[in-house]
């Protein structure tokens, strides 16, 4: 590969050379103009997804049956909230204080119990043309994410416009829209030493042909200094422009510097993986990404325990499934109602949508072997919270019947919750992308926003 000199001003060639590296081959001012081109609209809204991975149980968060049968109820007490009528899991204080703040749609239903399957469901709004019952599978279409990117490209900030923290979702790719359109991968916040990772936004590289990340950093301050010498960045077209600040803006850098917040706020969060992730995408959020991707898996710091897949033997660990949502519930109530909390303290619940949602739901009848104990797949009934975004709050949207198998009432799918979602972006759902075949696939075939909600 070829270097670039350290010495002296960078020249303009140069700079553009090593936005070329940065993204596999494909500049960023590529990338922002053809992002133009599709006619990108400039909206100020942004969501942040904590996509619970497994799959959680209903009857042990939100949906709570303690009338149920034995075999069926729930392993928790309800307990009440500040909404009345409005009970949810005794492990969830923290928000039972704040449902004023959120609303439950416990009606969300699909038909398919495969991780992978389902969550293309939940995050594409397109079934899998051929399922895989390894969960092995990738998506055929784009998620909300890199749809999002598509339509709503890059802002005046410059920041990117689909973020997924620690991750990406396994199971989606962004298809025919190009992978400029993947998930900018943020790390785990809660690291010790975390650091802004490399700007790997396109052409789906990683990194390793930037050898010396710190001299090319020198290298754009060197240009940056240069030029304003010069004069010359007021001749750079503009996205040029939006491409040099995206590489080198104190305001980016800002934006995933998690040090700059008060250290209560930090602690409030709390000082796990789940935590400092919600509180980096509020941040993100707030300074203009339009979609964030928590993807809510077993963590990379924090105790140990398994992810939301909540049948006996789940990641070959015996036991009570309790025993693990005993310690899971926790920190995702303290991490959520931090976020919660500070969006609507910031006066931004408008601007920012927050949706918590998992693939599917749990097996209303619990299971029992020698191995231990746990519920299976179950995509029929389970529920989705939604806070924020302009919507209405403080209510319960739909039903399950007596014992959590069904709804019973206001019946809805992840293709309307992803209706909501796109509605809130500022997105047209039922426009067209061009599939590698040249055919025009809907971004929905289906769905219709939440009503109650809207």
């Amino acid at each position: 590969m070829k270097s670039i000199s350290c010495t002296g001003p960078v020249p303009r060639r140069d700079f553009l050379q090593a936005g070329a590296l940065a993204l596999g081959g494909l500049t960023l001012p590529q990338v922002l103009a053809g992002r133009a081109a599709a006619g990108t609209p400039n909206v100020n809204t942004s969501v942040i997804m904590l996509y619970l991975h497994g799959g959680p149980s209903q009857l042990e968060t939100y949906d709570l049956k303690p009338d149920a049968p034995t075999e069926y109820r729930s392993l928790f007490q309800p307990i009440p909230t500040n909404v009345p009528g409005m009970d949810i899991c005794e492990l969830f204080p923290l928000q039972a204080k704040i449902a004023d703040k959120f609303s439950l749609v416990r009606s969300l239903h699909h038909d398919i119990g495969i991780h992978s399957d389902g969550g293309i469901i939940v995050l594409t709004g397109k079934r899998p043309s051929k399922l895989d019952p390894t969960s092995g599978s990738k998506s055929e279409h784009p998620d909300f994410g890199s749809v999002s990117s598509k339509v709503r490209g890059y802002g005046q900030s410059a920041m990117p416009p689909y973020v997924a923290i620690p991750s990406k979702p396994y199971m989606t790719l962004p298809a025919y829209l190009g992978l400029s359109h993947s998930p900018f991968e943020a790390g785990d916040p809660s690291a010790v030493k975390y650091q802004l990772p490399h700007l790997k936004l396109a052409a789906g590289v990683n990194g390793q042909g930037l050898t010396n990340r710190r001299q090319l950093l020198q290298q754009f301050d060197r240009f940056r200094s240069g030029a304003d010498q010069r004069g010359s960045l007021a001749a750079m077209d503009d996205f040029q422009s939006v491409a040099f600040r995206m590489l080198t803006s104190p305001e980016i850098a800002d934006a995933f510097d998690l040090s700059r917040e008060d250290a209560a706020l930090r602690d409030r969060y709390g000082r796990h993986h789940w935590g400092q992730s919600c509180l980096m995408a509020r941040r993100l959020a707030q300074a203009g990404s339009a979609v964030v991707n928590i993807y809510i898996n077993e963590p990379k710091s924090g105790p140990e325990f398994t992810n939301w897949d909540d049948h006996i033997g789940n990641a070959g660990r015996p036991g009570h499934f309790a025993g693990y949502m005993k310690t899971r519930l926790p920190y995702l109530d303290q991490a959520l109602s931090a976020l919660i909390e500070d969006i609507f303290a910031q006066a931004l619940d408008r601007r920012i949508l927050v949706v918590v949602v998992g693939e599917f739901g749990r097996t209303p009848r619990i299971s029992h072997n020698t191995q231990g104990t746990g519920r299976d797949h179950w995509p029929q009934a389970y529920t989705a919270l939604f806070s924020g975004g302009g919507l209405k709050m403080g209510q319960v949207v739909g039903a399950t019947n007596s014992k959590a198998e069904y709804p019973a009432a206001s019946p809805y799918t992840p293709f309307d919750m992803l209706a909501t979602i796109y509605r809130h972006l500022g997105i047209d759902y039922k426009s067209s992308f061009l599939d590698f075949a040249g055919r025009p696939i809907p971004i929905l075939n289906d769905g219709e926003p939440i009503r109650e909600l809207v």
